[in-house]
Parts: C-alpha cells; sequence; structure tokens
C-alpha cells in the first residue's frame, strides 16, 4: 500500500489545499504503479502544533517561519 505522510505548520492549509495535496500525490503514486495502487493509497496531511518541530536543532515557529 502506497503510504505518503506530510507534517504541515497547524492552520498553515486550507481544508480545499489539503484535499489537494491528497487527490495530486494519489495521481502521482498511481502514476507511477499504475491505477491498482489508487484505491489503497493513503496520504495523511498532518498538523503540526507551532514550535512543535525545528530544523538543524532550531525550533521552528509560524512567525520564523512567515520571516524568513
Amino acid at each position: 500500500m502506497p503510504f505518503a505522510n506530510f507534517k504541515v505548520p497547524a492552520g498553515t492549509l486550507t481544508p480545499e489545499q489539503k484535499e489537494l495535496i491528497v487527490t495530486r500525490t494519489t495521481d502521482l503514486y498511481s502514476e507511477i504503479y499504475g491505477d491498482r495502487a489508487r484505491a489503497n493509497t493513503m496520504v495523511l496531511v498532518e498538523e503540526v502544533s507551532d514550535g512543535g518541530w525545528g530544523i538543524g536543532g532550531d525550533v521552528l515557529t509560524l512567525a520564523k517561519l512567515q520571516a524568513g
């Protein structure tokens, strides 16, 4: 079963944008593995709370992301 997990800052995507991630990712897996993969493709869009993640030892916040 193809599986994709997207972690995004909480509150930054609309429901429509999340749907777009799910449908395009499913389309991509189907393109690669054939249409038989479509029914079994799982796409998870997880919202991470502000300050709940980091890169290179630096905690990221929405304010930092928007400033840079």
